[in-house]
């Protein structure tokens, strides 16, 4: 390195240089540290085995030594070895800058690895490396009577990280099975084995000393299938690969669960059946000519839980509960939800008694909440849950707090329970959504979206599914290691319901309408540089980029505005998981590519141990993303809005967020005087954009309903008042906090939802009939 900047003027620089090349080794490497110098030479060598299938990104950093603060950071470049030539030397200069005088000088050379080829598998997005299972057995070759001696063993990089071993008296060895230790093959494994203390008397200074012993073990050198004796420890290495995405234990694709097509399948008889009836066709729909119908729903608290029961009431009343085949939600419609699917048959029946039992929830005293007695529940069943398994968080305590809500007692209902409800297709699948966080990055920077349904568990921008049951348990490179009960509900409602994971950054968002203010101080500083000389590129290679990290200062603020209150904790399913080497090229990916860290490998899948999830609601108010799935070929969207501020805000961040993100979604063209006095239903479509659904809004608004009682009767003057809603003003009974209605309040929103639904059922009609043209448009297209 040359010309490095001097960060104390009175000194020369202590350089070193660190390596870290993630896809290939677990740990990081570094070199000498070249002293008082400010043009350092080091001509060290490293050797990294990588696999030309995953994208590796060495980040090469240089650090100014200091013995008393921190190691002062001076360059750090990140560059993708793709672009390096096969079996030529190349030297390539990496400057900050085009005109800077600082830079890196690195020799590197690409060669062809002996040995066999490794096994993979891949979904053109993550890739599942070949997987090693390490057996360990430790017996004393000495029984002792009364010592007892602790063993340290660990793998770096491997699932089970560090394990001790308790060498008990008569050489009782605890635990009495075998150790195991799950490692990725060609990642430059090693066993660290921490030897028991031993003391030897030295007679000639009448002095006891103490010895330990660490020997380090490289597990690649080891014959696999065959036992090898380390000091007192007899190991055994054996494959467990896969060859195909069907040796996993989760999904590995972008395609439906075969669970789920044939939902489908016995769906679409229901919606041909009850679109034949609505619209009185004279002959049966064929497969191809049966629309896909969704209904979305904004959260709002238990206002929108009362809307969507209304809504619901009202599509039932329609004759048109039976042509949805999607229903999804966050935030306070997941109540809604999660009630109804108890019922196996509930769009089938009635709604009046679940509305009631609703009601009854609703309007009951909440103090109970906080007795003695509810509180040693809490703590009885936060317990279990981490006996169990789970890392607990407050959002765990809402969740129970949630269940003494909506119940009278205990809830033992879980999400893969609803896969009863779904078996003959006789309702709509309910999907359930929440945004995956990052700790120091706000939620615009930051945020993946997961898809919950009765079925299985994943996120959408990776094509990573794992059965609903298996949420929560501890997987490793797609392997289900450690398995977990399933949660009960409760605890996904405080998740996907959660108004605790909010942050500064977000409350400055809601009062001044951007975060741009602080984008300097929360985002991280990356610029893209070309190399010296200049390397050919193609379009899957990722451009160098240099590297600057916050100050202290900046660091300190960043973390005071981004640090959530609290955040639902599950195991990382994605554990082990690397990129594909062409991921950026990937259709699925780019879909929903959207966050500062996708074009950063290293740190997008340094994911920790536990996935952090919020309340999708926090990033957009909606619950549409899943059903934007092109897989899902939605026709037709009701959206429903029940938020507790502007209906249009959004609908409109909606709008842009997947025109920005090449998602079909049609224009929502609305006047300003639209947006102040809206009316009670909207319809958006884009027949020019393929794929594009068409969209019928239909914000919860108090409109004709102040003078109509139903659909073309008018209020008398005695019936005036109940078409009286305050719903917008800050004392309004219905804002986002309440947790408890009057019987009157709750019957007058839940009357408003049902007839904003029965008083647009016109429009509902003329989109759903353009939606069954466009699919025999398409038919004979075909």
């Amino acid at each position: 390195a040359t010309v490095l900047p001097l960060p104390c003027p009175v000194s020369q620089a202590d350089c070193y240089v660190s390596l870290w090349l993630p896809t290939a080794t677990c740990e990081r490497s570094r070199t000498k540290t070249v002293r008082n110098s400010d043009n350092p030479v080091w001509n060290e060598t490293f050797y990294f085995r990588i696999q030309s299938q995953v994208k590796n990104v060495l980040e090469l950093t240089v650090y100014d030594e200091d013995f008393a603060t921190p190691d002062d950071h001076l360059l750090c470049a990140l560059f993708d070895t793709a672009k390096l030539p096969l079996e030529r030397t190349v030297i390539l200069y990496f400057k900050p800058s085009p005109n800077a005088t600082e830079e890196l000088e690195v020799e590197f050379k690409l060669e062809v690895a002996s040995g066999p080829h490794e096994t993979i598998a891949s979904n053109g997005v993550l890739v599942c490396r070949e997987l090693c299972c390490l057996e360990v057995e430790v017996a004393e070759k000495t029984k002792q009577k009364s010592s007892k001696k602790e063993l340290s063993l660990t793998v770096k990089g491997s699932f089970e990280g560090t394990q001790d071993i308790v060498l008990g008296p008569n050489g009782v060895v605890s635990p009495a099975c075998p150790t195991e230790f799950h490692y990725i093959k060609y990642a430059e494994p090693t066993l660290d084995v921490m030897l028991p203390k031993k003391r030897r008397y030295h007679p000639w200074s009448c002095r006891y000393s103490t010895e330990t012993g660490s020997p380090v073990v490289m597990l690649n050198s080891l014959p696999m299938g065959r036992k090898t004796t380390i000091a007192e420890v007899g190991i055994t290495s054996r494959c467990c690969n896969c060859t195909c995405h069907q040796d996993l234990d989760m999904r590995f694709g972008f395609n439906l669960c075969s669970e789920e097509m044939a939902f489908l399948g016995k769906r679409k008889r229901y919606v041909a059946s009850a679109l034949k009836n609505v619209f009185h066709l004279p002959h049966d729909l064929q497969d191809q000519e049966v629309p896909v119908v969704a209904i979305i729903t904004t959260g709002g608290g238990l206002k929108s839980m009362t809307g969507l029961y209304g809504s619901l009431m009202g599509l039932k009343k329609l004759n048109l509960l039976d042509c949805i085949t999607y229903i999804s939600g966050l935030s306070g419609t997941t109540w809604t939800m999660a009630n109804l699917y108890r019922d196996a048959y509930w769009s089938q029946k009635d709604l009046d008694s679940h509305i009631g039992e609703a009601q009854k929830q609703a309007t009951k005293c909440k103090m109970g909440c906080f007795s003695m007695d509810r509180m040693k529940y809490y703590n009885k069943q936060l317990c279990q849950r981490k006996e169990e398994g789970y890392r607990t968080s407050f959002i765990d305590l809402w969740g129970l707090m949630i269940e003494y809500l909506l119940n009278d007692g205990k809830d033992p209902h879980k999400l893969s329970d609803q896969q009863e409800a779904l078996c003959d297709g006789q309702n709509p699948l309910p999907i359930y959504v929440s945004v995956c966080v990052r700790d120091s990055y706000s939620t615009n920077d930051f945020k993946e979206w997961v898809e919950f349904t009765p079925y299985e568990v994943g996120l959408l921008k990776y094509g990573a599914f794992v059965r609903t049951e298996h949420f929560g348990s501890e997987f490793f490179m797609g392997r289900l290691l450690k398995k977990v009960p399933e949660s009960r509900i409760c605890y996904l409602q405080g998740m996907w319901s959660s108004i605790f994971s909010v942050n500064l950054l977000q409350i400055w968002g809601l009062s001044h309408s951007s975060e741009d203010f602080w984008k300097r101080w929360t985002e991280d500083r990356i610029d893209e540089v070309d190399e010296d000389p200049v390397l050919p590129t193609r379009p899957h290679e990722l451009r160098t980029r240099m590297y600057t990290p916050p100050g202290p200062l900046s660091s300190a603020l960043r973390g005071a505005l981004t640090d959530r209150f609290s955040v639902a904790q599950h195991h990382n399913f994605l554990k082990g998981y690397q990129l594909h080497n062409n991921y950026m090229e990937n259709e699925h990916f780019c879909r929903w590519k959207d966050t500062v860290l996708d074009s950063r490998p290293n740190q997008l899948m340094q994911s920790p141990d536990q996935l952090g999830m919020i309340d999708a609601g926090f990033f957009i108010n909606t619950s549409s993303a899943p059903l934007l799935r092109p897989q899902r070929e939605v026709d037709v969207i009701i959206y429903l809005s029940y938020t507790t501020g502007s209906h249009t805000s959004s609908l409109d961040k909606a709008c842009k967020y997947y025109s920005e993100q090449k998602i079909p979604f049609p224009t929502i063209s609305l006047t300003d005087e639209d947006k102040k006095n809206l009316k009670e239903c909207y319809i958006f479509q884009d027949s020019d954009l393929p794929g594009c659904p068409i969209v019928i809004f239909l914000p919860l608004v108090n409109d004709t309903f102040q003078e109509y009682k139903a659909p073309g009767v008018k209020r008398c003057c005695s019936e005036m008042e109940e078409g009286q809603l305050d719903l917008t003003s800050s004392c309004s009974p219905y804002c986002m906090f309440s947790v408890r209605y009057t019987d009157e309040n709750y019957r007058k929103l839940l009357n408003l939802s049902e007839y904003n639904i029965l008083n647009n059922s016109q429009m509902i009609m003329q989109a759903l009939q353009t939606a069954m043209q466009r699919r025999r448009q398409k038919m004979s297209a075909c």
